[in-house]
C-alpha cells in the first residue's frame, strides 16, 4: 500500500500514526475541510483482532467519519453475555437497548476491518487527506508556530512542517517519547494471551466469560464471536508460566481445544493470529503540549476488560477534530484546544477507575484479590444481588461535567440527560422524507434544537448566519415522543425550549422559550465563532 511520492513540506495537521484513532481523526478533520497527512510506520492496516468490541457512540463517531455502513454490514451486534464460574452460570446481562435506535449497544468486529473501512473513506476526499503508509516520525520540533517533524518513508527521510501534531502513535508513542513526556498511573501484572481462531459456530453473540473452568483450572477467559467465522479467545496466565513459550503454537493449541470441547464446540478449527497482554491504568496528566496534541493510546491506556481502550480513542477524536478545525478557520483562539486537554483527561480518569475496579476481579492482582473474587463467585450461585458484582460495566460516554464550556441552564427542565456536559440524547423523529435518528445532524456544526409548537420565529433562522444550524422538533415531529422526553421539557401544553449542541454531539446550554440572544451569547462568552 505504500508509495514513493515525496510528503508534502507543510500540512495544516500532521497525524503520527494510522491506526483507528489517527485515521478517524483524519477522516473528521476532511468532513470539516481540513487538510491532514498520516504517517503511518505500518505497510498497512493491522494484522489479528486487537481492539474487537465498538460501542454504540463510537459507531457515530464511524459513521460520522464515513465508515458507517461498511461497519454495519460487516459487524455483529450483541447486547449481553454471560459469566460462569467453573462450569455454573452465575451472571446473564442485557445492556439497555432497543428496536428504535440508530446502532446496537455494541458490536464485534476485528480492528483491522475497521481500519480498512476508514482508510477507504479517506480514499474518498484525497484533496483533503492522505495515508503514508510505511513512513514513520522520527523526530519532533516544536516551534511557535507550528512543529518540524522528520518522517521517513519510502521515499526516505524528509521534514514536514506542520501547524499542529497529532500523536496518535500508540503506547509506544515516539512522540511522547520525543517531548520527554511521562505516564502516570499503574500497570497490572496478571498477564492474557489472545488468541484468533476460525471455527463455524451456531452459538449467539455474546460475551461469555469464565473463571477457573475446568478447561483452563485456575484462569480467566473470555470469548467473543467476530465476522468470518473468527472467535477471539482471551485466557489468563499464571504467575509463573513464561509468556514467550506461552505464545507457541504447541501451547496455545491444547487450551483452546480444551475449551471448545468443554463448551460444546467440535467444529474443526485453525488458529488465526496470537498475542499476549497485561492491564494498565496510564494516562498523561494533560493532552495538550504546544502545538501538539495527543489522542488515543500515545494519551492513556487503559484495561480492556469493559472495552474502554479503543472506545475512548475515538471518542478522543471527535473531541479534538471540530476544535482544531475551529482554531485553524479562526474561530477560536488556540486556548480552545486546552478544553480538549480537561475534557478527555478527565474521561481518561473516569474510564480508569472503572477499568481498575473490573481488572481487579478479571485479574485479581494478590491473594486478598483471589480471595474476595472467588467468594464473590460462591455466594452468586444462589444470591442475585451479588451478580452485577461480576459484570465489567460496559463503556459508556463520559459526562464532561465541570468543562470550561460547559453553558448555562436556565428554565425548569424534567430530564438530567441533556444536561450541560451530557452526551446529546438519541431520538427517532419524523420528517417530510421519513423518520430519521436525531443524532445523524451532529458532526459538523454547532445545532439548535428548537422544541417550538410549529411555527418557527424568523430570529431562530438568523442562528445560520452566525454558523449554527437550527433543527426545529415540532410535536408532530417528535411522534415517538422521545426527544421531549429525554431532553426535559416539562408536560404542558407545548412547551418550548433550545439546546444548544456541540459538532461532536454535546450538550453544551439549554434555554426554556425561543430567544436565539443567550444562544448566541453564550458562543460569544466561550471565544467561539462557528
Amino acid at each position: 500500500m505504500a508509495d514513493a511520492l515525496p510528503l508534502p513540506e507543510h500540512v495544516p495537521v500532521l497525524v503520527a500514526g494510522g491506526g483507528p484513532v489517527g485515521l478517524t481523526l483524519s477522516a473528521l478533520l476532511a468532513r470539516h475541510g481540513v487538510a491532514s497527512l498520516v504517517a503511518e510506520a505500518d505497510e498497512g492496516c493491522c494484522s489479528g483482532s486487537r481492539a474487537i468490541c465498538i460501542s454504540r457512540r463510537s459507531q457515530e463517531i464511524l459513521a460520522a467519519a464515513g465508515a458507517g455502513a461498511a461497519l454495519a454490514a460487516k459487524a455483529l451486534p450483541w447486547t449481553g453475555g454471560r459469566s460462569f464460574w467453573r462450569d455454573r452460570e452465575v451472571l446473564h446481562f442485557e445492556m439497555p437497548s432497543e428496536p428504535l435506535q440508530r446502532f446496537a449497544p455494541m458490536v464485534n468486529i476485528q480492528q483491522y476491518h475497521v481500519e480498512s473501512f476508514l482508510a477507504q473513506s479517506l480514499q474518498r476526499v484525497p484533496e483533503l487527506a492522505r495515508v503514508a503508509w510505511s513512513t514513520r516520525v522520527l523526530q519532533v520540533r516544536p516551534l511557535e508556530d507550528g512543529v518540524e517533524a522528520e518522517v521517513e518513508g519510502p521515499a526516505g527521510r524528509q521534514r514536514v512542517r506542520c501547524d499542529w501534531l497529532a500523536a496518535c502513535d500508540g503506547g509506544r508513542s515516539t512522540v511522547r517519547e520525543q517531548l520527554g513526556l511521562q505516564f502516570e498511573g499503574t500497570q497490572y501484572e496478571g498477564r492474557y494471551v489472545i488468541v484468533d481462531i476460525v471455527q463455524k459456530t451456531r452459538r449467539p453473540v455474546e460475551r461469555l466469560a469464565w473463571f477457573d473452568p475446568p478447561s483452563n483450572p485456575g484462569s480467566t477467559l473470555l470469548m467473543h464471536r467476530q465476522p468470518d467465522e473468527v472467535w477471539r479467545i482471551d485466557y489468563q496466565l499464571r504467575d509463573d508460566e513464561d509468556g514467550e513459550e506461552a505464545l507457541k503454537p504447541e501451547n496455545i493449541l491444547p487450551r483452546v481445544d480444551s475449551h471448545l470441547r468443554m463448551i460444546g464446540e467440535t467444529e474443526p478449527w485453525k488458529l488465526l493470529w496470537a498475542s499476549m497482554y497485561n492491564a494498565k491504568c496510564l494516562t498523561l496528566p494533560a493532552y495538550r503540549h504546544g502545538r501538539v496534541l495527543f489522542a488515543g493510546d500515545a494519551a492513556h491506556l487503559v484495561p480492556i476488560f469493559g472495552v474502554r481502550g479503543l472506545n475512548s480513542g475515538l471518542e478522543d477524536a471527535a473531541n479534538l477534530a471540530w476544535k482544531l478545525a475551529l482554531v485553524l478557520e479562526g474561530g477560536a483562539a488556540p486556548e480552545l484546544l486546552d478544553s480538549y486537554s480537561v475534557e478527555r483527561v478527565h474521561a481518561a480518569r473516569e474510564n480508569i477507575a472503572y477499568g481498575a475496579k473490573s481488572t481487579e476481579f478479571m485479574a485479581p492482582p494478590d491473594f486478598a484479590f483471589r480471595l474476595l473474587r472467588e467468594a464473590t463467585l460462591r455466594i452468586a450461585l444462589d444470591e442475585p444481588a451479588v451478580r452485577s458484582l461480576i459484570n465489567p460495566r460496559q463503556t459508556a460516554p463520559i459526562a464532561y461535567t465541570g468543562s470550561p464550556l460547559n453553558g448555562p441552564e436556565e428554565g425548569t427542565w424534567t430530564s438530567a440527560l441533556a444536561a450541560p456536559g451530557q452526551p446529546a440524547p438519541e431520538a427517532l423523529l419524523r420528517g417530510a422524507s421519513g423518520e430519521f435518528h436525531l443524532t445523524q445532524g451532529f458532526g459538523t456544526d454547532f445545532t439548535c434544537l428548537v422544541f417550538g409548537d410549529g411555527t418557527l420565529p424568523r430570529a431562530l433562522t438568523e442562528l445560520a448566519a452566525h454558523g449554527v444550524a437550527v433543527l426545529e422538533i415540532a410535536p408532530e415531529a417528535d411522534a415517538h415522543g422521545q426527544a421531549r422526553l429525554r431532553y426535559g421539557l416539562p408536560g404542558g401544553l407545548s412547551p418550548t425550549g433550545l439546546v444548544l449542541v456541540r459538532p461532536d454531539g454535546y450538550v453544551m446550554g439549554r434555554w426554556r422559550g425561543l430567544d436565539p440572544a443567550p444562544v448566541l451569547a453564550c458562543l460569544q462568552a466561550k471565544g467561539l465563532q462557528p
